[in-house]
């Protein structure tokens, strides 16, 4: 039951201004012999569904515990830039003082926790390290783009290095979230 719940948790999670993964819907038959009640989930059952955890399957749901607490810097810097990036002479410097003071501090600490999390399987290890190239490279791009505004005319080489970074950021992302997802199936994840 927790392993679902966190799952849906890291699925639903946006990891980058605009992108969300893919969700479908997932079923699981059940043959007409099954018969299910309320009273077969009780504490025992939970228990010992936990207890199965094999030592892969803890070390992913740690690690989905620590991108859970690396996420909440990530909203927030997303969430102050808040997917309007057109820049224009009347905007430019709220946009400069929300990098500044929002987006950039908030996404440096994303970045620096997600290099913090060290997961145990070399497998899990090289996937995060994709979801950390990414969310480097978005650093970057929102830096290009503090840099871009800092003058009082706007600087369009520095917003397309800016936009170039992102975009690079985002395939290294989705290509991570793809992985991700594979193995959290692998392990018998529902995602």
């Amino acid at each position: 039951m927790k392993k679902n719940w966190i799952l849906s948790i890291l699925m639903s999670m946006a990891l980058i201004g605009g992108i969300v993964l893919p969700t479908g819907h997932y079923a699981a038959a059940a043959d007409n012999s099954t018969v299910i009640s309320d009273e077969v989930n009780t504490e025992e059952t939970i228990n010992q569904e936990e207890q199965e955890l094999t030592a892969d399957d803890q070390d992913f749901l740690d690690y989905l515990d620590a991108l859970e607490a690396a996420a909440v810097y990530e909203t927030k810097a997303i969430n102050a830039i808040g997917g309007n990036t057109y820049i224009t002479s009347a905007n430019r410097k709220s946009f400069f003082l929300t990098l500044n003071n929002t987006a950039i501090p908030n996404y440096t600490k994303y970045v620096s926790m997600l290099k913090q999390i060290k997961p145990e399987n070399t497998e899990l290890k090289k996937i995060h390290d994709k979801l950390i190239r990414g969310s480097y490279a978005q650093l970057e791009g929102y830096q290009l783009f503090k840099k871009a505004v800092s003058k009082t005319t706007i600087n369009r080489t520095f917003l397309k290095q800016g936009n170039d970074k992102i975009a690079a950021g985002k395939k290294s992302i989705e290509q991570y979230l793809k992985e991700v997802k594979t193995y959290g199936e692998q392990l018998g994840f529902q995602m």
